[in-house]
């Protein structure tokens, strides 16, 4: 029989989120997880396996706990455009002040086409759904959008300037006010 698990769930998949989010899987350690999330890397493979099956879980996590909580937080249904400008114009300022960027963005950067996991098409559907449903639908415009975003964080990640990219989010946004008549 297993025995229980020993930790909080939820703060060690939130941990183990951030330290991939910041290093990227190859470089992150199994020490890196065991003191993000201040457990034993005997409690972390007993309950996740490998290094591989905690990274897919505190990125399904990230889905979740990130990624569709910030899209209810700025642009939640019925916003509009005037939503998905909050939406992009929130990248500019993460909770800790740092640049690590969406896990989703640098796991597809790191990833390529050779692997990516689910979460990463996940992520890019649930943002190109979102986007779609916010503009009535323009799916063209969506994934417009979905290449806008994700080149934001790259930017961001890559320490752009986060006033020049306020700049150009605002300005793509008066633009696309335009195209569709608001």
């Amino acid at each position: 029989m297993a025995r229980p698990r020993s930790f909080n769930q939820t703060a060690v998949l939130t941990a183990a989120m951030h330290a991939f989010r910041r290093q990227g899987f190859a470089a992150t350690s199994v020490r890196d997880l065991e003191a993000a999330a201040g457990v034993t890397s005997g409690s972390l493979y007993n309950s996740y396996r490998n290094k591989r099956s905690l990274f897919l879980a505190a990125s399904e996590h990230y889905n979740h706990a990130v990624l569709e909580r910030r899209i209810q937080d700025h642009a939640p249904k019925g916003s509009g455009i005037e939503g998905l400008r909050q939406l992009f114009l929130s990248l500019l300022h993460e909770p800790d002040g740092g640049s690590a960027g969406c896990l989703v963005t640098n796991s597809a950067v790191e990833f390529g086409d050779t692997e990516i996991p689910n979460f990463v098409s996940d992520g890019f559907d649930v943002l190109r759904d979102t986007f779609a449903d916010r503009l009535g639908d323009d799916r063209a415009e969506a994934v417009a959008l979905l290449a806008l975003y994700q080149g934001v964080l790259v930017l961001i990640r890559a320490g752009y300037a986060a006033h020049d990219l306020k700049k150009m989010i605002t300005h793509y946004f008066e633009n696309l006010e335009e195209r569709h008549g608001r």
